[in-house]
């Protein structure tokens, strides 16, 4: 096997992001009570610190499935709004129908590239990203109209990970992933999972945005499950940039590779089940 080299191209790589997620998206809904469970406290930190409260207009930019999308609404009551945008218009319609299905008539989707926000300048309270900003091929761009969609004082708030070390449930099966693949190291500023998990990064990319008063919160947030093989399960049938990064090596080489990954995971397994380390920064700022 010969080792892979490339330039990083943001047009592909967006167009295969939206390719993964429109085939993960059954499985990112059907995993949507993990996620609940697993991003809970994160996602109530998130929304305490951008001030979401009832009356509240919310934009959720890379809102997926939009599990958060109605803890939002839920939120912001019947005199609140909240529009759920996302660039997968398969993994999106599952947020239109739970909203439906849960009688929430205070939740519009449509589907929306991050990066070119068509929505009202200043239309919007706050802005929120659950795990998405990270994925961003342009994140000043991304950030700037998230800026413009908000009021004079209206805040943008982003869940993120932090580094590939306390993060190993997801490192883990990159790192070992990339040395199987022979996948170069990411370029400088490439998108991806850890892309602003460094102390102060975030904070930094909002200034450059034009926010001030940028605040940072670090969430313990381990990942529960009842063993690794089901958070193998987990990751094989809903983190669809593993797939994407596994695609040159054989389904031979592919079967190895995961279960070398469940073997290194073992590691977290314990006497009440798996607990794969994982720790979340909610970071907000103001326009």
């Amino acid at each position: 096997m010969t080792s892979v080299t490339s330039t990083f191209d943001p047009v592909k790589y967006k167009a295969t992001t939206t390719a993964q997620w429109q085939s993960a998206a059954e499985a990112w809904h059907r995993w949507g009570p993990t996620l609940s469970q697993w991003l809970e406290e994160a996602t109530d930190v998130m929304l305490d610190m951008a001030g979401v409260g009832p009356g509240s207009r919310v934009l959720d930019v890379a809102a997926g499935a939009g599990e958060q999308t109605l803890v939002v609404a839920r939120r912001v009551g019947a005199s609140g709004y909240v529009l759920a945008t996302d660039i997968s218009p398969n993994i999106l319609e599952f947020c239109k129908r739970d909203a439906s299905a849960a009688g929430l008539t205070n939740v519009e989707t449509q589907v929306m590239d991050g990066e070119n926000l068509d929505v009202k300048e200043g239309a919007f309270d706050a802005v929120i990203s659950r795990v998405g900003l990270i994925y961003f091929p342009d994140q000043q761009r991304a950030l700037a109209g998230m800026r413009r969609t908000l009021k004079t004082g209206g805040r943008v708030a982003a869940i993120v990970y932090s580094t590939p070390e306390n993060n190993r449930f997801f490192s883990i099966p990159i790192s070992t992933i990339r040395r199987r693949a022979q996948l170069p190291p990411p370029l400088p500023g490439q998108p991806g999972p850890f892309s602003l998990g460094k102390l102060g990064v975030i904070e930094e990319a909002y200034a450059r945005a034009g926010f001030h008063d940028a605040q940072a919160r670090v969430i313990p947030a381990p990942l529960r499950m009842p063993s690794a093989a089901e958070c193998v399960r987990f990751e094989r049938e809903s983190f669809g940039a593993l797939h994407q990064m596994m695609s040159s090596l054989s389904a031979s080489e592919q079967e190895e590779t995961w279960a070398e990954i469940e073997q290194e995971l073992r590691q977290f397994e314990g006497s009440n089940g798996f607990g794969g380390p994982c720790e979340m920064v909610v970071a907000v700022a103001v326009k």
